[in-house]
């Protein structure tokens, strides 16, 4: 049966706690959420070996750094408000919140992490 609702993403991120992540629906084998935090990071690398990732930014800046697959050097872009950026399949990257930010995500698979320099080994 398909799944319908409404639901305003700014709003869905009030009331969470700084960091806390709120998933507003399962999406295959991921989901689509809201979070909100202070500006700061970089956040730990993350990886889809199956799917692409959306990041919208709500509210504020992000820095996201991504290492190509093929291990050349990363490349950051700055992702303002109301922009969104689609991270590859198999590409490592991280973020750094230039200012409070409120972010949607949708990512419809499984993920990695690392804390490594690099992660591409």
């Amino acid at each position: 049966m398909t799944e319908r609702r409404r639901v305003d993403p700014i709003a869905a991120a009030a009331g969470l706690a700084e960091m806390e992540f709120r998933e507003l629906a399962s999406f295959n084998e991921g989901g689509v959420g809201v979070f909100w935090s202070e500006a700061g990071g970089p956040s730990p690398w993350e990886m889809h070996p199956a799917c692409e990732e959306m990041l919208q930014v709500l509210e504020g800046e992000i820095e996201v750094e991504i290492l190509p697959e093929d291990g050349g050097p990363g490349e950051k872009t700055v992702v303002s408000e109301g922009e969104f950026i689609v991270i590859p399949r198999r590409c490592w990257h991280r973020q750094r919140l230039l200012k409070r930010t409120k972010e949607l995500y949708l990512t419809p698979g499984s993920s990695e992490h690392s804390m490594e320099e690099d992660p591409r080994g």
